[in-house]
């Protein structure tokens, strides 16, 4: 499609081309930076109206998770071969750890090294979790799928 001598695709094709030459984890960084952007905005909108911000976390959180893995899916990591029902799970289990984790490791240090500085425990534990959240993605929710192997006896078979 052009419009004011401008090619759309052409475009997008170079952008695409673009961002697949950069290497995987600044991708996946990106990838977490967008999400990141989208909970702050969908959670900063949504509570606005007077909703009660734990509640209006869990569903920011759901919406990032669902772009983000939209996000790691089309540019981040190859084809799994997978149901994107299956990928979605595992990416929801690796998720929910690396949230969890980063939940854990925010607790313990604003409850106690980091009591002065909060935001300090919130980095820290970004950090962590996104380590955990690459690696997990990595080797379980993205990893390539393989159809079992038929595991038959080595050596004679019926000669």
């Amino acid at each position: 499609m052009t419009v004011h001598n401008v090619d759309f695709a052409a475009r997008a094709g170079g952008a695409r081309r673009l961002v697949e030459a950069l290497p995987r984890p600044v991708r996946f960084v990106i990838a977490g930076a967008t999400g990141l952007v989208v909970d702050l905005a969908s959670f900063t909108a949504i509570v606005a109206a007077a909703h009660h911000p734990l509640v209006v976390r869990l569903v920011t959180l759901t919406i990032a998770t669902i772009v983000t893995w939209r996000l790691n899916r089309a540019f981040t990591f190859t084809r799994s071969n997978r149901r994107q029902h299956d990928e979605a799970m595992r990416y929801a289990m690796v998720t929910a750890l690396a949230q969890g984790t980063s939940y854990a490791v925010f607790a313990a240090l604003v409850l106690t090294v980091f009591a002065w500085l909060p935001q300090a425990a919130l980095m820290t534990g970004a950090a962590v979790a996104a380590f955990v959240s690459y690696n997990g993605h990595r080797l379980l929710s993205f990893a390539p799928h393989r159809p079992p192997r038929d595991i038959a006896p080595q050596g004679n078979r019926g000669t």
